[in-house]
């Protein structure tokens, strides 16, 4: 027992003194008689040895009573309860006392009861005043949202000594919670009324504590924190705040994705604890954004082995170093490796002999495959057919390929190149006893290479921001959602199909772009300037997710739809790609997008639009024409622009 638990102890013991002196006194009328005085005096010597030594024996001083609360209230209750029921068999059953008055068991119980609950409550107070004193010196500080997150919130503020915030007040838009106190804080209005509260309690900082809130909702509550021109921050969503626990660490700036409000993935964790445990599991392109993120999600259900497949040395040096920490019985074997070598592809086979594929190597950049047909050719196309046919050679039970939304009525050589893969990979599907599965999702925040963290780089850079297009729009969803979901299809695959993800509402690139200048705490076209730079070669105004012709069905998870399935000969299939591999072996740009167009009829290259030939190596690099205003930059100069930028 510590110092303190100690002097607690010592305080007990004087209150179990006064309990049975005051129920004395009380049932005497404050007047003890002179014959009542020895049982008193042999009472007290009873109830000070016996009630102590219950509240040991019960663990009462394991508890922090500086954090008491109701849940500790109960554990007096029972430790009180507990020792005067011990006091009165003491009593009555060995005849200590034989005419000890019965009324002052329950007189002392009740009085016991009181000044145990009323010290503790004292301890949490003189604390709770102690800190308020300290963090008074804090920034004046505004909840947003007297829910349950902002009442938990203001209890973990008033728990820490020295925390940079002091809450002055609440905000919230429940008419019936205007001008009400939440544990003696008030609501002193609703969002729309904050700069006005701002000024007149000299708020310093605004703290958004509404978790579940839709994007719409936060989208809202930021645009009018921002008129109070003082800083705002948010607790995460309501999924990533551990056992409904709110602390101040979790307090973040407002980030993209909250602002997008996507809603969090309810899955079948038994399903794909099933689908996934004591199974020995390939995942390609496993140190990349997508194939990193299936590979966490897939080590929580417990699978037999983990086979980490990358080219990328690096990376998957960190991606493995990450699980191993993370996961420290789970068997994991990095191989690097191109998905592209048939012979490396069929020796992991068969050394591991999988249960399971999960293939998410592939080249994404539309831009980049623009620039390098051949790559998308035998990377995109010819890396998945190694992988799927070792797969249907070597009898594994699932194997689960991720698309893109660029394969959907292709403009760009990388998305036709997914799009082939996806044919190939269902005509594979019709004879193979391996259940083939393709899952088409649109952009994910935060992947290598995406747009966000480009445009952060570029505001970080003092801007500008280059947009292609102030109309163009994408789908955007988290990349935890995307994998997650990606385990759910298939778990419920029974082969063949392809599975399209809900992507919610498109988001318009250049409202995307402003958003994060705000968020940066800069203001567009002013601190941040926006240039739009006009559609790259292979790029879309919008991107799509189902075919003209392929229908659309539901599923039994309300996020995921089925494809219907195109219909291929695989005999023929395979002589047009042995030809188109011919063709990318050969460099011949012209025959790959002719044969490319043959195997995706709705393929339509950039280069048709424009007039121009299609990309190569041999072509020269146009004579760019003077800027149409002073700024812009002109579609043939993105190239150049998109190299900048790796660059730095």
């Amino acid at each position: 027992m510590n110092i303190k638990n100690l002097v607690v102890f010592i305080l007990d013991v004087i209150l179990v003194a006064l309990a049975f002196a005051l129920s004395f006194l009380f049932r005497f009328d404050f007047s003890l008689p002179y014959a009542e005085r020895v049982i008193f005096t042999q009472g007290l010597c009873l109830v000070i040895l016996i009630k102590p030594t219950v509240f040991l024996s019960v663990g009462f001083y394991g508890n922090l009573w500086r954090y008491a609360s109701l849940r500790e209230s109960v554990q007096i209750f029972k430790a009180v309860t507990v020792s005067s029921v011990v006091t009165a068999l003491t009593i009555f059953f060995f005849r200590f006392l034989d005419s000890f008055p019965r009324s002052i068991i329950v007189l002392d119980w009740v009085l016991l009861l009181f000044l145990v609950c009323a010290s503790r409550l004292a301890l949490r107070l003189y604390r709770e005043i102690r800190l308020s004193s300290i963090n008074s010196k804090g920034s004046g500080t505004l909840i947003i949202g007297a829910g349950e997150a902002g009442s938990l919130l203001l209890k973990e503020i008033r728990r820490n000594a020295g925390t940079p915030y002091n809450v002055l007040g609440f905000v919230d838009d429940d008419d019936a919670k205007q001008g009400k106190y939440l544990s003696g804080v008030q609501v002193l209005g609703k969002v729309k009324n904050l700069p006005e509260i701002v000024r007149k309690h000299r708020i310093e900082e605004l703290i958004v504590a509404i978790p579940s809130a839709s994007g719409k909702v936060l989208r809202n509550v930021v645009e009018n924190c921002r008129k109070t021109g003082v800083r705002f921050r948010t607790l995460p969503k309501i999924g990533d705040i551990i056992d409904g626990k709110v602390s101040i660490s979790q307090i973040k700036d407002v980030e993209i994705d909250d602002l997008l409000g996507r809603e969090p993935v309810v899955l079948d964790h038994v399903g794909i604890h099933d689908y996934l445990s004591n199974k020995r599991i390939i995942v390609s392109g496993a140190a990349g954004s997508i194939g990193g993120e299936i590979c966490r999600q897939v080590a929580r259900f417990n699978p037999k082995k983990l086979i980490l497949l990358d080219s990328a040395e690096t990376p998957l040096f960190y991606i493995e170093r990450e699980l191993t920490a993370k996961y420290p019985d789970l068997r994991i074997i990095p191989i690097i490796g191109d998905v592209k070598n048939k012979e490396k592809m069929e020796a992991v086979f068969d050394e591991f002999k999988p249960d399971m594929v999960f293939h998410a190597a592939a080249y994404k950049h539309v831009v980049m495959m623009e620039f390098n047909q051949d790559e998308a050719v035998s990377n995109n196309i010819g890396g998945t057919k190694t992988l799927a046919d070792a797969a249907h050679r070597f009898g594994v039970g699932d194997f689960v390929m991720i698309s893109t939304d660029k394969a959907v009525n292709p403009t760009g050589v990388m998305g036709a190149s997914k799009r082939i893969a996806e044919i190939y990979v269902q005509a594979l599907a019709r004879i193979s006893t391996t259940k083939f599965t393709t899952v088409r999702f649109g952009n994910v925040l935060g992947s290598n290479g995406s747009v966000i963290p480009l445009f952060m780089e570029q505001i970080k850079n003092g801007g500008p921001v280059t947009v292609t297009d102030p109309d163009v729009i994408r789908y955007f969803m988290t990349i935890p959602e995307a994998t997650q979901l990606v385990l759910q299809a298939g778990c419920i695959g029974k082969g063949g199909e392809i599975f399209v993800l809900d992507m919610g509402e498109p988001v318009r690139i250049k409202d995307l772009a402003e958003e994060l200048i705000r968020l940066s705490g800069l203001t567009p076209y002013e601190d941040i300037d926006i240039v739009f730079t006009g559609l790259c070669p292979g790029e879309k105004l919008f991107e799509e997710l189902v075919i003209n012709g392929e229908g659309i069905m539901p599923t039994t998870h309300d996020k995921i739809r089925i494809a219907a399935a195109a219909e291929s000969d695989l005999e023929d299939l395979n002589a047009e790609l042995e030809r188109l591999f011919d063709l990318a072996d050969k460099f011949d740009v012209t025959g790959m997008m002719n044969s490319m167009n043959n195997l995706v009829p709705e393929f339509t290259p950039s280069h048709i639009h424009t007039g121009s030939a299609p990309l190569s190596f041999n072509r020269p690099r146009p004579v760019l024409p003077p800027p149409k205003k002073p700024g812009a930059i002109t579609p043939e100069a993105y190239p150049i622009l998109v190299a900048k930028n790796i660059r730095n």
